[in-house]
């Protein structure tokens, strides 16, 4: 390619870029945060090493937008101009095999999940870009291999695992693609480096009693298999990497012959990550979004491949460019947010709830507002009125969240806070919140005290048992809280009960109370104490999820301990 193409081909890339910049400025100015986005902001006001769904990372890019501009665009900042440099970097890439600028055009602008992470702000946002500076620096390490790019990969492998857990999945796949890597004693001095780098976090784990591996490996009920998991997981993918295109990505990637340790390494990434996640859609569901780190390596196989083959192909030229088309026709219908568009449920969470939260706001002052209906909600009323006074109430029912670990809920013990709720209890609600968001039901509840964060330990795993057996655990029940608690029920405005709770799958089938000698503990803060719980085992033969929860009223209780699966035979 002469001097006279390689200018060009530059030129259309910067023109492409900038009007990927200007759209993705657009889109993040005017559409109200996604539900994920605002519980990711609430990490930005308490910084920490490590959050209960996330290594930090995220929480970092929303601090430092934020700190620029305090609306949607300022949350938003960071992930504009991170998804700028991945993709000028990927062009970095391709460019030296001769790729067109034209059909890296096409092909990255009408990739959808680079859109999806062109504006939205979540963990995958600085995924995203440390895995494409992540390839791109490993070419250059393969090339020669120094001091220099030794560190600098150290700290985007270190930068990657803060961005989230997926990037274990970039690391291996790497090294099992280029096992001389092993050989080579930089390597081991950049994983040691890297180690160190994120060493916080891992302390940050153990601190807190790992309750990132606790959530997903033992307090994450087993739904069952549903084969519509695994069928779908193939379309969805082939929808991500473009709605009309995503087939040709795919075929084009996979049909390039690894030639060298690099292009093995982006194969042996892409094909492997897909497998995995086709093989966890055994198990449970796999979001389509999980996979963006193996869209990098796909997206850049597909291209070079475009290029190796030599063709004209004016019919994907074509196809391609009615896959952008409509995917820019998509993103603006999101801008103006048409009536029909407002109902599709993935993008209702984008529309009234500014107007929402202002209303709760209303009726709840400056009082602390408890929502009982997972993290989504309460984090939107948090960002639209600038606060951090909405808590969400994790129920037994649900899961654990970060809520469970920050200390809002140290803050409105014992004070008069508004419960609102997405359906009607009488005994408490007396408002009607509703607007194109949904309807909500809301009251007062005075001195209310929750123990969400209270931890019960119990060493067994598993039970198995007959039906009506009765079962003994022995409890290890410990206050965190920094201050003195009791569950006592006397002179109590509000009773607590320690319940032995029955689920099959998030459906409660039995729940049985502890006797009344557990309302006679007092602890300090830090102190544990041990408890002798009794209760009988389900009637009905089946797998069940057993746990400990303690509830006051009128919460419906929270999920204290972790699993225990039982097997009544």
């Amino acid at each position: 390619m002469d001097s006279t193409a390689v200018s060009q081909n530059n030129r259309s890339v910067w023109y492409f870029i900038l009007c990927w910049t200007v759209f993705n400025i657009i889109q993040s100015a005017t559409l109200e945060l996604h539900a994920d986005e605002a519980y990711y902001w609430i990490y930005s006001r308490f910084l920490a090493w490590g959050y209960f769904d996330h290594p930090p990372m995220v929480a970092v890019f929303i601090k430092l937008g934020y700190a620029l501009f305090q609306n949607e665009f300022g949350v938003r900042l960071l992930t504009v101009c991170c998804s700028s440099i991945a993709l000028y970097t990927i062009w970095l890439v391709v460019r030296q095999y001769g790729v067109r600028g034209l059909w890296f055009n096409l092909i990255i602008a009408g990739t959808f999940i680079f859109n999806i992470y062109g504006f939205t702000t979540t963990p995958d946002v600085p995924l995203f870009l440390f895995t494409v500076l992540f390839f791109y620096f490993y070419k250059k390490y393969l090339e020669d291999d120094n001091i220099k790019l030794t560190l600098l990969l150290a700290l985007i492998i270190a930068c990657l695992l803060y961005s989230k857990y997926h990037a274990v999945l970039v690391i291996g796949f790497t090294i099992i693609s280029n096992p001389a890597l092993l050989k080579r004693k930089s390597f081991w001095l950049m994983a040691a480096v890297a180690t160190l780098l994120f060493l916080p976090h891992i302390l940050w784990q153990v601190n807190h009693g790992y309750p990132t591996i606790t959530y997903h490996l033992f307090d994450r009920s087993e739904a069952g298999y549903r084969i519509d998991q695994t069928l779908g997981y193939i379309p969805a993918q082939l929808a991500m990497g473009g709605p009309f295109i995503g087939w040709f990505i795919f075929y084009a990637a996979f049909r390039n012959k690894a030639t060298d340790p690099f292009k093995r390494g982006l194969v042996v990434n892409a094909a492997a990550t897909f497998i995995f996640f086709l093989l966890n859609s055994l198990k449970g569901i796999v979001e389509p979004h999980w996979t963006l780190i193996a869209f990098v390596p796909l997206v850049i196989l597909a291209l070079i491949s475009i290029n190796e083959a030599g063709k004209t192909y004016t019919w994907l030229m074509r196809l391609a460019a009615v896959n952008l088309v409509f995917i820019f026709v998509l993103r603006a219908c999101l801008i103006f947010g048409p009536a029909w568009l407002r109902k599709v449920d993935q993008f209702k969470s984008y529309y009234g709830f500014k107007d929402w939260a202002h209303l709760v706001k209303q009726k709840a002052g400056d009082h602390y507002v408890i929502m009982s209906e997972g993290f989504q909600n309460p984090s939107k009323y948090d960002f639209y009125n600038n606060t951090t006074k909405g808590m969400s109430y994790d129920a037994r029912d649900y899961r654990r969240t970060q809520f469970s670990l920050w200390p809002i809920e140290d803050s409105l013990q014992h004070k008069r806070i508004y419960l609102l709720l997405n359906w009607n209890n009488p005994a408490v609600t007396r408002d009607t919140i509703q607007n194109e968001a949904g309807t909500w039901f809301g009251g007062w509840v005075d001195d209310v005290r929750t123990y969400q964060k209270v931890n019960i330990a119990v060493n067994t795993k598993e039970v198995k048992a007959k039906p009506g057996q009765k079962l003994q655990f022995d409890l290890t029940i410990t206050n965190p809280y920094p201050f003195a608690i009791n569950f006592a029920n006397l002179g109590a405005k509000h009773s607590v009960f320690l319940e032995t709770c029955f689920f099959i799958h998030t459906t409660p089938v039995d729940v049985q109370q502890a006797g009344g000698d557990f309302n006679h503990i007092n602890l300090q803060k830090g102190q544990s104490t041990l408890y002798k719980i009794t209760a009988i085992a389900p009637q009905k033969p089946g797998k069940y999820d057993l746990f400990f929860s303690l509830r006051t009223e009128p919460f419906t209780g929270s999920r204290n301990s972790r699993f225990i699966k039982l097997i009544v035979e």
